[in-house]
């Protein structure tokens, strides 16, 4: 799994994350995906390499958050911090030695049974 730690001076700045970000407007999840993936990594994907695997659901102070998380099967380039973060490859298993968001953290245990 790619964790990527989001850089000082974001929102829950320190923590670790999986990969992505907000969708535009008229913008699907898996072309926000794709889109992100460029942008914070300089990777390009295509749809078909996406897979739906689980989804978070996590009311925040202020919005409530419903993340769906994707497997990507195939992509081309290296992958690369493009906004400041560091990342990090981790087996499912060590996903918990990472702090993460609180809309992230359901989603390892999950990831560690499943895979």
């Amino acid at each position: 799994m790619l964790l990527a730690q989001r850089p000082e001076g974001k929102s829950m700045a320190g923590l670790w994350e999986f990969p992505g970000g907000k969708l535009a407007e008229g913008e699907t999840p898996e072309a926000a995906l794709i889109r992100e993936l460029r942008e914070e990594l300089g990777i390009e994907t295509r749809e078909a390499c996406l897979s739906p695997l689980f989804f978070a659901s996590h009311a925040y102070e202020k919005f409530h958050l419903l993340m769906p998380l994707y497997i990507c099967r195939k992509w081309e380039g290296r992958v690369s911090p493009r906004e400041g973060q560091q990342l990090a490859w981790v087996r499912p298993q060590k996903l918990a030695d990472y702090p993460m968001p609180p809309a992230d953290i359901p989603l390892v245990a999950l990831l560690r049974d499943f895979l």
